[in-house]
């Protein structure tokens, strides 16, 4: 763990996340009952980090300021060599960082959470993406809305708590009250002239894809459809609309979210960092490590998905060795899914490679191959046949990403019973853990003055620069404009 400064203070857990003998409880993270971070300490970083105000009008003057930024990126930019390792600047400069809240966290699709944590109409839970605070409930019709948390009076935030249960949103500063909808149904002491209906909470682009919420804070975000015709049947057997959440982590990690997502395109760095993983994997064997013995072992597992769950759907598709391609930034594809064969001896991803739960969704069989998932720029979720794994990014600065950890079951499942959090939660608790290390170690390193990018291995980072060429292009200098009309600040 990166060494902390005597005048900082850690970040502190409520209650333990594994009982003794296991994995021990998270390092960097905070969880409760309700799951509620600690918005103190997020702000605290907020400030040391120096993060942007959200859409500040600004005088015409300051058109010339976000002129120079611009020109400063797309220098940046330019000085990109393909096949090699971000510029430091990409990792803590507050103008990037800005430019790349409101070129990807603000124009894409983003992963909010999963149905299973809002199953009643009032149900609800929320987010913060920067300095949007959001919520999303469950309607009364059954259907899942997001809105802004921002009341339309003077603006106080609504929803104080991380998840909970209402009839009615109603402001705590003078409250004024909203129904499920967003509509205004109450504004007392206000003159009795006000139109209610120009004044209902602003509402923001929901999908819900097998029990998966993605929100989008664009005015008119892109297509969702060709992501949901992918991932869906892929996702469907695993029943996450038939889930529950058995456990929530949220851990700070003081890294810059590419840095965490670039780890997470490759495992050259498994063998010596990640000794659970690499036992039940072989996507950490790549062209120059993999050996005939190994080869024939990836061969046997394939062959034995195809003969027993080809028929379900649920075989194999990834057959190659290595990570699974991804991101494709030549045609723009932000989402992926795949399955992928577990090692001999592993039926699930856990510790010993036995079941922790009962099997979810439409699987009649343990062992089924896991399932993998990716969404650009904020998700990742890894599968089994009896329990799943979420990880959501959000940027909390530009050397700070919030990371919330999800462990799903059945919901049928009962804790003590079915399935207890000291088996369920190690194999990928250790695993996020040391990849949280290794990034904030990184972050730590690519601000020393001696820092300059390195050259990504052919046979082992090729996901990585395919990510750094997403992003580039996501970022491109040509839409990093300031708006001039309205004169806005549009970086």
């Amino acid at each position: 763990m990166s060494r902390r400064q005597p005048d900082e203070k850690p970040v502190q857990l409520v209650e333990r996340a594994c009982g003794k003998g296991t994995a021990s409880s998270p390092k960097q993270g905070i969880e409760n009952g309700r799951d509620r971070l600690d918005y103190d300490i997020v702000q605290r970083v907020r400030n040391l980090a120096r993060t942007s105000a959200r859409r500040t009008p600004v005088k015409p003057d300051a058109v010339v300021a976000v002129t120079k930024s611009t020109e400063k990126i797309s220098a940046l930019v330019a000085t990109c060599q393909p096949g090699w390792s971000l510029p430091a600047a990409f990792y803590s400069d507050e103008a990037i960082y800005r430019a790349d809240l409101e070129q990807i966290w603000r124009r894409g699709w983003l992963f909010a959470g999963h149905g299973c944590e809002i199953p009643k109409p009032g149900d609800y839970f929320t987010l913060e993406v920067d300095t949007d605070s959001l919520v999303v409930l469950r309607r009364e019709d059954g259907t899942v809305q997001g809105f802004h948390n921002v009341c339309r009076h003077r603006g106080s935030l609504i929803c104080t708590e991380t998840a909970g249960h209402a009839k009615k949103l109603v402001c705590p500063y003078h409250q004024w009250t909203y129904g499920l909808d967003g509509s205004l149904l109450a504004c007392r002491g206000m003159h009795e002239d006000l139109d209610k209906s120009q004044f209902s909470l602003r509402p923001i682009h929901l999908r819900e894809i097998e029990g998966l919420i993605y929100l989008s804070l664009a005015g008119a975000p892109p297509d969702f459809e060709p992501a949901r015709s992918v991932l869906s049947p892929l996702m469907r057997p695993q029943g996450f609309s038939k889930a529950k959440v058995a456990k929530a982590v949220t851990y700070l990690v003081k890294a810059n979210w590419k840095l965490v997502w670039e780890n997470n395109r490759e495992c050259y760095h498994c063998n010596l960092n990640h000794p659970q993983y690499i036992k039940a994997n072989f996507d950490h064997f790549n062209a120059d490590d993999t050996t005939p013995r190994i080869q024939e072992k990836i061969d046997a597992a394939i062959q034995r998905s195809e003969q027993k769950r080809r028929a379900t759907g649920t075989a194999a598709t990834h057959k190659s060795i290595g990570m699974t391609s991804f991101p494709d930034p030549e045609n723009n594809i932000w989402f992926s899914a795949n399955r992928t064969s577990l090692v001999d001896g592993y039926v699930t991803e856990s510790m010993d490679g036995k079941r922790v739960a009962p099997l979810m969704g439409d699987y009649d069989e343990a062992g089924a191959d896991t399932l993998r998932i990716r969404t650009l720029p904020n998700f990742w979720n890894h599968s089994s046949c009896d329990h799943g794994v979420s990880t959501r990014l959000l940027p909390v600065g530009p050397q700070a990403t919030s990371v919330r950890v999800w462990w799903l079951v059945d919901a049928a499942a009962e804790e003590g019973r079915d399935y207890k959090l000291e088996a369920l939660m190690p194999f990928w608790q250790l695993t996020s853990e040391q990849d949280w290390e290794i990034c904030e170690r990184q972050q730590r390193g690519v601000n020393s003055s001696a820092y300059t990018p390195g050259p990504y291995s052919r046979y082992k980072e090729y996901n990585v620069e395919g990510f750094v060429r997403w992003y580039l292009k996501t970022l491109a200098p040509r839409t990093i404009q300031p708006k001039r009309d309205g004169i806005e600040l549009g970086l």
